[in-house]
């Protein structure tokens, strides 16, 4: 399998004094996702937790609404330069009686860990409607257990520690207790990890779940949220402005500049509970 972090030499300045050393990345790597052998997506990402990656890629995008939509996963043989195999193409088989994606559609599934899915062919092709709504969900939360999530999200990224250049994301209960987090060179990877993740232990729709979020909240990773039935993502910057026209359009609550006791509340105020609710 690929490495998560490679060590590459530089050149350290500290108060005008160089001094080389080796310094630990996040790595990150192609990651092609086939379903049925043919070619649907390529992705940047970091390598680890590949299926469960796939799997959230492929339910956010509408293809699955569960994990007996898959009948089986496997890598195919991809060698590099030293002829091992790179692991760096993923082939989905679905499940008899499960539609493959359309291949009319006008999409570009090529990714990058930056922008996440490009080339839309309108905004309305992203406005995808998902079987698990999140807009009846009950769940309640207090202010003060919120506030407390970004600082469990970033104690749970050990590769973090060591790089300094991942993303994170994290699902929470209605208690505040972590259930599981997924790190990434993508913000949009880690989500599709971290909801893959949940598909696979049979816990979708992520009904009572709060969906944490190491960087800014924007429209697509709203509608990954709703997708998997998450009635609430809160991050730790701010979101776009379609995010929040997504968010109040599907019922869900989006919080935003998650830190310390300060947040902004954008849409579903009633979810979160405070000493003046």
């Amino acid at each position: 399998m690929g490495r998560v972090t490679v060590r590459r030499p530089v050149l350290h300045i500290k108060a005008g004094e160089p001094r080389r050393r080796p310094d630990t990345l996040a790595a990150e790597e192609p990651l092609e996702i086939r379903v049925a052998s043919r070619p649907l997506s390529v992705t940047m990402r970091t390598p680890g937790s590949d299926v469960e990656l796939a799997h959230g890629f492929l339910l956010t995008e509408g293809v699955i609404t569960g994990r007996d939509d898959v009948a089986a996963a496997r890598f195919c043989d991809s060698p590099g330069p030293d002829g091992r195999n790179t692991y760096n193409v993923l082939d989905i088989a679905l499940a008899p009686g499960v539609e493959p994606p359309d291949p009319s559609v006008e999409r570009n599934f090529y990714t990058t860990s930056s922008c996440g899915v490009c080339g839309k062919a309108a905004l309305d092709s992203v406005r995808l409607r998902t079987r698990h709504s999140p807009a009846e969900d009950p769940l309640r939360l207090r202010a003060d257990v919120l506030s407390e999530l970004p600082g469990k999200l970033r104690a749970a990224q050990r590769v973090f520690d060591s790089t300094g250049g991942l993303h994170a994301a994290g699902l929470f209960d209605a208690d505040g207790s972590l259930l599981a987090v997924r790190e990434d060179v993508g913000r949009h990877n880690a989500v599709d990890k971290i909801l893959g993740w949940a598909l696979m232990e049979g816990r979708t729709p992520l009904t009572g779940g709060v969906l944490m979020v190491s960087g800014r909240a924007s429209f697509e990773l709203v509608q990954k949220a709703a997708m998997a039935g998450v009635p609430m993502l809160a991050a730790v910057s701010a979101p776009s402005s379609l995010a929040v026209d997504l968010a109040e359009e599907q019922g869900m609550t989006l919080v935003g500049f998650l830190r310390g006791q300060s947040m902004n509340v954008y849409t579903g105020s009633q979810r979160v509970v405070t000493e003046i609710s």
